[in-house]
């Protein structure tokens, strides 16, 4: 960085000490390269006026007024004393109002001065308002420049002159000063490639703009430079992981996989899973170590790929992990690879929070002596006493609601890092992928398995509640069963929601004993009373499971063909989605019914508008990530990476592939950044990477 860049700001003209340390404390603004990354969140076209009359087209939009104020009066006593103002122009009349700091408004507004208005009108009554508009003489606009950068201020900013104007000022300051003085980063060939205008230019157009696409041509600029380091960060990490852990090799694909493969695989894989399978076979090879995503939506049989991967371990005499977040998913993936491993004669053992001392002491020693071929379990395999033989796998399900820490205890259980598979059955936009995941190889399956039909899901009000219960007296009829989820356990006071107690309730009265059987479960129930529940639904001994959010994931019940989600609007998306999921599982057409208040918000419409069109998981986590934002989306994992202060990931995909492509192209012709037109890149790098000490070394 220029070295004038890195100056304090109270240097700089009209800041001083006090504004200085306001500056930090309420803007995060330093030094003047602070302020120079300190850009508006709008533009106001100061070139453009409205005319009273037209208000309406402009309704709930800001706009820019010329007239002359007619009758100003202040109304009203106490706390609802306030000033009004009647502004005309040659169209019609505007009443302008003001709730505090009349005495000093009012003597302002002079009566027959042409004055420019700006704010955002309402209808208020029959007529129409704005409330604090900003206002000033027309003989004291300097000029009629075009597009007016507006900037976040504070109160206390504000009480200093520091209001969007007084930044403004500082702002342009500043870029004057530093005119010819910063420097160019990018590499020509980039420049060329991508059509960027310069880092200086790009500097002086976010600042002081002269048309739309000077900001537009500003901020791609801004926006590629930010997602550039992020993805040069992100590969220089993966490359550095790969030089710095070597893996174990298997050689072989061995005798259990090839069995398996040839006799046992319960049906034929689809060409996405061959796919998968086959990267991560090449990855095994190589004596690198593998730190690989696998992405794939619920039902695409993720699980099978991971078995065939823990297979390759097994048969290079090595052992297997999968660490799953919940004891019930844990428990489904011991049934199911238990099942799938019998013909083979293989050790699965399950360790959970649940599992008794004495079966404890048994396992441990059995997993040392290299006896168990295949644990799974949950954050209890991350105990200290766990201990392998030789552990050359681990696959974590879910990998999302695990921390970096605890990812990290399972990989130190043998002296080389195991290979790592990590799955999810969340889908994540490409995007996301590319950034937060930037550093492990991903895989997709983005087919289903054949026969699966989509699940039709439905959007009922309140007021439609009696078509759900005949659906449910439908499906119940030809021999199926039914889900019913709630979003509460217990009654809330803040949040009117139906709660999972009172909802079983009025279940079991619409569906009596002894024609209808219904179950419980919930989060707050004992382990085993929850499990007996789930395998009485799971073996067709109840017709109705009424549950919360416990039966999001491990729960396969093929027979389960209608899932109601209560209070639907309450819900994310994925989860949503994920809670769908549960049915759709055998080959009998299947049902989602979403209930809701008949009130219900504009992004809550959205999201239930979304599932009844589609059933693909990365369509729904493109929305998804639209409405909510990646922070939301991912949580805390990986905090620290995501730290983009113009670049919006839900909405610059195209820039985020092309930041990603460049970057492998630079790293590939000089992946050590030592080549003089890489130099800029580097030094940025260097200044990076102070403030982030984990990024892999580039000296």
């Amino acid at each position: 960085m220029n070295y004038l860049l890195n100056t304090p700001i109270e240097y700089l003209k009209g800041v001083g000490a006090e504004r200085g340390n306001l500056l930090r404390s309420e803007a995060g603004v330093d030094k003047l390269w602070d302020l120079l990354n300190y850009f508006p969140f709008r533009y106001v076209d100061r070139s453009k006026y409205v005319k009273i009359k037209d208000l309406p087209e402009y309704q709930g939009s800001a706009v820019q007024l010329k007239g002359r104020f007619t009758h100003v009066a202040e109304v009203g006593h106490g706390r609802g004393k306030r000033l009004k103002a009647s502004f005309q122009d040659d169209s019609g009349v505007i009443e302008l109002v003001w709730f505090k700091g009349a005495k000093w408004v009012k003597p302002k507004l002079r009566s027959g001065v042409l004055f420019r208005v700006y704010g955002k009108p309402i209808i208020y009554g029959s007529k129409w308002n704005i409330s604090h508009p900003e206002f000033i003489p027309m003989s004291e606009v300097s000029h009629e420049k075009g597009l007016q950068p507006v900037y976040n201020s504070s109160e206390k900013l504000t009480k200093k002159g520091l209001n969007t104007k007084g930044l403004e000022r500082l702002t342009n300051e500043l870029t004057s000063s530093i005119q010819g003085k910063i420097p160019e980063i990018l590499p020509e060939w980039i420049i060329n490639q991508y059509g960027l205008i310069s880092r200086e230019q790009a500097y002086q157009k976010m600042h002081i703009p002269t048309t739309a696409e000077d900001i537009q041509r500003a901020r791609f600029r801004l926006k590629f430079e930010e997602l550039l380091f992020l993805q040069l960060e992100l590969l220089l990490r993966k490359k550095g992981a790969e030089e710095k852990s070597a893996g174990y090799t298997f050689e072989e694909t061995g005798s259990y996989f090839d069995e398996f493969y040839k006799s046992h695989i319960p049906f034929e894989l689809t060409d996405a899973q061959k796919r998968v399978v086959k990267e991560i076979r090449v990855d095994l090879k190589r004596g690198k170590h593998m730190n690989r995503l696998l992405q794939g939506d619920v039902g695409s049989g993720k699980t099978l790929v991971a078995l065939l991967s823990m297979l390759f371990a097994i048969g290079n005499d090595f052992q297997a992990a999968l660490m799953a977040p919940t004891e019930i998913l844990a428990q489904q993936h011991f049934i199911t690879i238990s099942e799938l491993m019998e013909p083979l004669d293989l050790n699965v053992a399950l360790l959970t929070g649940s599992t008794k001392t004495a079966q404890r002491k048994v396992l441990f020693e059995q997993l040392e002596k290299g006896e168990i071929h295949i644990l799974i379990g949950t954050h209890a395999l991350l105990e200290p006493k766990v201990k392998f033989k030789n552990l050359g796998i681990a696959v974590i399900d879910e990998q999302h609601r695990f921390g970096v820490a605890q990812r990290a205890k399972l990989w130190r259980k043998n002296v080389k890092p195991p290979h790592v598979l990590v799955m999810t059955a969340t889908p994540i936009p490409r995007t996301l992928a590319m950034t937060f995941y930037g550093d492990l190889d991903v895989s997709v399956i983005d087919e289903l398995p054949p026969g699966r039909k989509p699940i039709n899901t439905i959007h009922y009000f309140e007021s439609s509640r009696l078509k759900a219960f005949q659906l449910i007296k439908e499906e119940i009829a030809l021999g199926r069963q039914v889900y019913i989820v709630y979003p509460l356990i217990t009654e809330s006071e803040t949040l009117d929601y139906k709660n999972l107690m009172e909802g079983y309730e009025a279940i079991t009265r619409t569906f009596p004993r002894p024609d209808y059987q219904v179950s419980i479960v919930h989060g707050q129930m004992k382990p085993a009373d929850k499990e007996f529940e789930m395998q009485q639904f799971a073996q067709g001994n109840t017709h109705i499971m009424v549950a919360t959010t416990v039966i999001e994931v491990g729960v396969n019940v093929p027979n389960a063909t209608l899932m109601i989600i209560e209070s639907a609007e309450r819900f994310g998306l994925s989860q949503l989605h994920q809670l769908r999921g549960r049915v759709g599982r055998g080959a009998d057409k299947s049902y989602c019914v979403l209930m809701t208040g008949n009130k219900i918000s504009k992004e809550a419409k959205k999201r239930l508008q979304t599932m009844v069109a589609t059933n693909d998981g990365f369509k729904i986590a493109e929305v998804d990530l639209e409405i909510r934002g990646p922070g939301d989306i991912m949580g805390t994992q990986q905090s620290g990476i995501l730290n983009l202060n113009l670049a919006d990931l839900a909405r610059d995909g195209q820039i985020v592939t092309a930041a990603r492509e460049a970057a492998r192209q630079i790293l590939e012709q000089d992946e050590k950044l030592k080549m003089e037109t890489n130099l800029g890149l580097r030094n940025e790098l260097k200044r990076m990477i102070k403030s982030k000490p984990n990024w892999s070394k580039i000296a």
